[in-house]
Formats: C-alpha cells, sequence, structure tokens
C-alpha cells in the first residue's frame, strides 16, 4: 500500500490524521498546517477536499459519531440478547476509555457549538440505547432511562480516572460486572 504521501490523499486521509491529532493535541490540533506536515501535502490537497478547518471539524466529529456510535451499535445489534450486547457494550467502551483519547478531548471543547450539538447527540443516543436493552431485560422504563444515564455517566467518569489515576481502575471484567450488577 502506498504511503498517503506517495498517493492522492482523499478527504477520509485528512479525517483520520485529524482525528489522531484531536486525541494529542485536543481540538487546536486540528489545524491544517500540522495536518498537511504530518501527511506529507500541502495546504492545497486539504482545501481541496474541505472549504475550511470547521468544515473538517464536522468531518471529524461526523465520523467520530458514525464510529464512536453508530457502528458499535450496529455491531452490538448483530447480537441477539441484550444482556449480553451489554456485556459487549462494556467491555468495549471502557477499554476504549483507558485508551482512547479523543472523547476527553472533544469533551475539553464543550464550548464549541458543533462540538457540544455532536456530544448531545451522541449522549442521548447512547443512553437511549442502554435504556432499550435494560428494558428488554425487563427493568421499568423510567428506572431503565435513569440507569442509561448513569451508565453512560459512569463511562465518562471512568475515562478520566484512566488519565488521572489508571492504577487505581479495577480490571475491565471486574469493572463490567459491578456496572451490570448495579443496572440490571
Amino acid at each position: 500500500m502506498k504511503s498517503p504521501s506517495a498517493r492522492r490523499l482523499s478527504a477520509e486521509d485528512w479525517v483520520a490524521a485529524a482525528i489522531v491529532a484531536l486525541g494529542e493535541n485536543g481540538l487546536a490540533g486540528v489545524a491544517v498546517e500540522p495536518l498537511a506536515k504530518r501527511l506529507g501535502a500541502t495546504k492545497g490537497s486539504f482545501y481541496w477536499h474541505f472549504k475550511d478547518r470547521p468544515a473538517l471539524v464536522d468531518a471529524v466529529l461526523a465520523h467520530w459519531e458514525r464510529a464512536g456510535t453508530d457502528a458499535v451499535i450496529a455491531a452490538l445489534d448483530k447480537l441477539t440478547d441484550p444482556a449480553q450486547r451489554l456485556r459487549v457494550l462494556f467491555t468495549d467502551v471502557i477499554d476504549y476509555a483507558t485508551e482512547g483519547r479523543e472523547e476527553l478531548a472533544l469533551l475539553a471543547a464543550i464550548d464549541q457549538p458543533a462540538v457540544a450539538a455532536a456530544m448531545r447527540r451522541v449522549a442521548a443516543r447512547r443512553i437511549e440505547y442502554v435504556a432499550a436493552q435494560l428494558r428488554l431485560l425487563g427493568v421499568a422504563a423510567e428506572q431503565a432511562d435513569t440507569r442509561a444515564a448513569v451508565a453512560v455517566g459512569i463511562y465518562h467518569g471512568i475515562n478520566q480516572l484512566a488519565r488521572v489515576s489508571p492504577e487505581s481502575l479495577p480490571a475491565t471484567s471486574e469493572l463490567v460486572d459491578s456496572i451490570l450488577e448495579r443496572l440490571v
């Protein structure tokens, strides 16, 4: 496979590089010149695909939303048992929370309207998905909604704790067991 600099770059190449930069340096890292340097490209290549930096940020947010929520839910929906869906979901998101940095970077930029809107959509979608699984497991609707909001909050807390004090986190399987025990 050719390296990005040895072939014509696509918009997806720019988005992929921007997501890496987001995880490394926050939203400020999603900047045209450093990304062009990273990709071995010119700024003209960027402007071939994007009108401006806000257009790239929008593309990054859309990719993050698809990959981190839509694709995850689609994969989980292939499982038939809602309890298994929740176990796989929490295992995967806790593993991501201890490694992935993009979500924390976006939370740090929540004052940006586009970021805030994407974060609200994602949070609502995640909460509704978890609540739907809990309802399938017999939890009353109101309790399912509350428990799902708590579960998503736990995920955000684990994400931050993984940065502040990773040694204090128990093993993923222990965390998942504890979360599921309290939710169902």
